[in-house]
């Protein structure tokens, strides 16, 4: 009945580039993390993976290997940063970053998705996936993994929790559970 969050592999983006649903590649070093990530994953009966290709693939990868079926789940894509999107961290309007710092949960000043928004798409999606009661493994994104870990918190501080790129991290009974967050 757990279900096994998993990040997808290294982006190939710049550094400190907001790319939240911006459809982007992966780096050339894909088949190395994948390998990697098959390494620590432990037995799952189904594999869904956001839209996205960078989850798709490393989703395809998982489900290939283990002879199972991939389900893609819109629930599971990477929350909606607007006009962020494309755009360098450091370069933001400090104004719409403050204001969002402000209200972290329900400010959307780039007129995409609040994290409050995000977190009610991401509890449905665990609810479908548990109520399957077997293990599965969910490919998807850092802030689908820190809103399913924060079920139900309202502050910057619930959504703290980090999963590197390639690592997974468990929930059992909607309880996040840290399994293994890196891998070498």
């Amino acid at each position: 009945m757990s279900l096994i969050l998993v990040r997808h592999t290294r982006p190939d983006v710049q550094a400190g580039l907001c790319y939240g649903r911006l459809d982007v590649a992966l780096l050339d070093t894909f088949a190395d993390e994948a390998a990697a990530v098959l390494r620590i994953l432990p037995e799952v009966r189904r594999v869904a993976a956001s839209p996205l290709r960078r989850c798709r693939e490393l989703a395809q990868h998982i489900a290939a290997s283990r002879s199972l079926p991939l389900h893609v789940d819109q629930r599971l894509i990477e929350m909606d940063f607007g006009t962020w999107e494309g755009r360098l961290w450091s370069e933001l309007p400090a104004s719409e970053l403050q204001a969002w710092a402000n209200d972290f949960m329900h400010a959307r000043p780039h007129g995409g998705e609040s994290v409050a928004m995000l977190q009610r798409r991401v509890e449905d999606a665990i609810a479908h996936w548990t109520a399957y009661r077997e293990p599965i493994a969910l490919v998807t994104h850092a802030g689908v993994i820190k809103a399913a870990a924060s079920a139900g918190g309202s502050q910057a501080r619930d959504f703290a929790v980090s999963v590197d790129f390639g690592g997974i991290m468990g929930l059992a009974q909607s309880r996040p559970r840290p399994t293994k967050e890196t891998h070498a």
